[in-house]
């Protein structure tokens, strides 16, 4: 138990380290700002590299509460802040990252801008499960490639967080879907709805030629990065092409992008939160994708095992394995 003005929380001392429940005091909403009750935290892969003191993009320093991931109830409001009551139920990606408490916590403030209501069909398990992988797959296929019907879209990487989402967003909005990954992963990909590419036995050429009659895909996001990102832009259609990454950060030659007229976008979730400019568009695609999951036309697909504060170290040992089937959540 903790008294009123203060709250349970996870923090990491070291590169590596345990994660240490400890009693911090309970934030207090600024202008701008709503103090949220976490009911459930997101776990993410950039949330191990945070804890293993490998992601200097994050600007997350140790000692910290981590966590990006949120759902939950607000709790209350700070000055200026406009739409929101107590007890909205809301889901957002809104902290652990540049000097921001995680939420690995009972309590969390958040810029009311990052905020949007919970779907109505989502339990705050499922919910807090989205934002990041959510806003990410949306930045990419909505924001940049404009994807529509009738188009054919790749995605590289199918099966994982990512991946999962953009397959079912680019059905939703009416492309032909295909997808890469492993042949263990075919079951996953298939269930969402796309046309599985085994990348390991089939050459980039060969599944171009196959499923696109050698002209290339009109949207290609990578979720993958390295020798996968080199394929994408052999795998763009000519005269028009798009191709996305998440993970575009190597050495890489636009040569085969060039010789087909293709155009390449870099994604960067985490920008708006570390520059504090663009919030409003998080909170956008969030309440957007809320009415396609109210719809039933994207949902979560979620590991069966649960996790809470106490046993949250279990959860991110879960996700270093890659044993994780589907996406991981602390519940609080």
């Amino acid at each position: 138990m903790t008294d009123s003005l203060n709250m349970l929380a996870l923090m990491v001392d070291t590169p590596d380290g345990p994660l240490r429940l400890v009693s911090l005091q309970r934030p207090v909403p600024g202008p701008g700002q709503v103090l949220v009750r976490i009911k459930a935290s997101g776990v993410n892969p950039l949330d191990i590299k945070i804890r293993a003191g490998q992601a200097a993009h994050a600007r997350q320093l140790l000692p910290a509460v981590l966590g990006l991931d949120l759902a939950g109830v607000v709790e209350a409001l700070g000055e200026g802040v406009q739409g929101w009551r107590a007890r909205d139920e809301v889901y957002a990606l809104a902290t652990g990252i540049a000097g921001k408490q995680g939420s690995l916590a009972e309590y969390a403030v958040v810029d009311a801008r990052l905020l949007a209501r919970k779907p109505a069909n989502l339990d705050m398990r499922a919910a807090a499960s989205l934002p990041l992988v959510l806003i990410t797959a949306w930045e990419g296929l909505v924001d940049r490639a404009r994807v529509g019907a009738g188009q054919k879209v790749l995605i590289q990487g199918g099966a994982g967080g990512v991946g999962q989402v953009a397959v079912q967003l680019a059905q939703a909005f009416g492309a032909q879907v295909f997808a890469t990954g492993s042949a263990g992963q075919r079951s996953i990909i298939e269930a969402g709805g796309a046309t599985f590419i085994d990348y390991r036995q089939t050459p980039v050429e060969d599944y171009v030629d196959r499923f696109t009659a050698g002209e290339g895909f009109d949207i290609v996001y990578d979720t993958v990065g390295g020798e996968t990102l080199d394929a994408s832009f052999k795998a763009a259609r000519l005269y028009g092409g798009h191709v996305i990454s998440c993970l575009g950060w190597g050495q890489h030659s636009l040569a085969p992008l060039s010789f087909r007229a293709a155009t390449y976008s870099g994604v960067f979730t985490l920008l708006p939160l570390l520059t504090g400019k663009g919030c409003e568009q998080h909170g956008e695609i969030l309440r957007q994708a809320a009415a396609l999951i109210e719809a039933g036309r994207l949902r979560p697909l979620l590991d069966p095992r649960r996790f809470t504060l106490e046993t949250a170290g279990q959860a991110h040992e879960l996700l270093k394995s890659k044993a994780a089937q589907g996406r991981v959540v602390v519940e609080i």
